[in-house]
């Protein structure tokens, strides 16, 4: 890698954290109902999801590819965040984009928020649910047409409810 490269890269990333865009988190679509924050502690969240779970939605970890059976779920029916069991996206949404983790072209409306991440250095649109703040994984701009989104989801993140079962209630 020539040296000029890599100092246009670290000039980069010096200067993004100074765009207030950059930081902030922003709301996706307009919801139908207004979602409401759901604020728990850490370790009300460790006691309510699996140890790998916690890591991924609190921690923002990130499972290994085709570790997730979700990657292969085609029924019709909603993703639910594993957490609080939001709805975040409609299986009419899913595609198989061979990268080892479900995604999805896009989510449900105002179910969704965003914020930059350098954890790559490089700048990604990372998402999370916006009700409990849960981590989910990250939009790409290399998804299929019209939108040309990929929202790629950690499967441990998300739960599948198939069309003929009732959604779970929201966790309180």
């Amino acid at each position: 890698m020539k040296r000029r490269t890599v100092l246009q890269s670290l000039a980069m990333v010096a200067v993004f954290p100074l765009i207030p865009a950059c930081s902030r988190t922003q709301i996706i679509g307009e919801a139908s109902s207004q979602i409401l924050p759901l604020n728990k502690s850490h370790k009300e969240w460790r006691e309510l999801v699996s140890h790998r779970a916690y890591e991924i939605l609190f921690e923002e970890a990130t499972e290994r590819p085709e570790s997730s059976n979700l990657v292969y779920e085609d029924r019709e029916g909603t993703f639910i965040c594993a957490a609080c069991y939001l709805p975040l996206f409609e299986s009419a949404h899913k595609y198989e984009s061979w990268t080892g983790w479900p995604s999805f072209t896009q989510p449900i409306a105002g179910h969704i928020a965003t914020k930059i991440d350098f954890k790559m250095i490089w700048p990604r649109t990372e998402y999370h649910c916006a009700r409990c703040g849960g981590h989910q994984g990250h939009v790409f701009k290399d998804g299929p047409p019209p939108r040309g989104e990929r929202w790629c989801n950690n499967g441990i993140a998300l739960k599948f409810v198939p069309k003929d079962e009732q959604l779970p209630a929201l966790r309180s």
